[in-house]
């Protein structure tokens, strides 16, 4: 298993591009139960405090399980654009069922990930070319997605996060849009005023979940990258 950054760039620039970090270590199994409810917004997106991007992001009931949905645009240092698409679906206990992507920008390409008993089978497709297909196989079916340029999924993690249990908790994670598996760990580290934070590691960057009091991430921050993301 390779030892990535949960950090990257956009273009050739320094605007970050979250990243899972891989670690050898194995996940603990996550609490069952509803992790979920409805929720639906706009995150700005801040680099070394000037705003680069926003994201429209919206979690929502689907019968028995849940949709979580996202579109952000990016623009970059050199001028650019980026947009990048999200949709994850979830079983009521916050395991991942399907995931399906898309990016336009800097070049067109899209995949997939269905998951099922701790399997992720994940397919990506650049441009024109043939798909790529990866599997990997995890201990336990409560993966974590943590995609480029989507943090809406890190709103996921937060509601995925057992807050009875607290403490530090290992999540397994995957990346599809880099065909990359791992683990993170979460704790929570205490409140910054009417918001609690939890703190995502790999062994090369933190990351700062700030939420309220039904555990909606309200922003977040990457202090390496000078990155805030934080909803309006």
């Amino acid at each position: 298993m390779s030892r990535r950054a949960l950090s990257g760039c956009l273009a050739a620039a320094a605007l970050l591009i979250l990243q899972a970090g891989v670690r050898a270590d194995q996940a603990q199994p996550r609490k069952t139960g509803p992790v979920f409810s409805a929720d639906k917004g706009r995150f700005r997106i801040m680099l070394d405090g000037a705003t680069v991007g926003t994201e429209q992001f919206d979690i929502a009931a689907n019968g028995d399980t849940w949709v979580a949905r996202s579109s952000t645009d990016l623009q970059a240092p050199n001028g650019g654009e980026m947009k990048a698409v999200g949709e994850l679906r979830l079983a009521a206990d916050g395991a991942p069922l399907h995931y399906q992507w898309s990016t336009v920008a800097p070049k067109a390409a899209s995949g997939s990930v269905s998951f099922e008993n701790g399997a992720a089978k994940c397919s990506l497709t650049i441009g024109t070319a043939d798909p790529f297909l990866r599997d990997f196989h995890f201990d336990d079916p409560h993966v974590v997605v943590l995609d480029n340029n989507l943090y809406y999924q890190y709103a996921v993690l937060a509601r995925v996060y057992d807050w009875a249990a607290a403490g530090e908790q290992d999540f397994h994670v995957v990346i599809p849009q880099d065909m990359i598996p791992g683990t993170v760990k979460v704790k929570l580290a205490g409140s910054s005023g009417p918001l609690s934070e939890l703190v995502v590691t790999t062994p090369d960057l933190e990351i700062h979940l700030f939420c309220d009091a039904n555990h909606r991430m309200i922003r977040l921050e990457v202090p390496a990258s000078k990155v805030v993301v934080e909803r309006e």
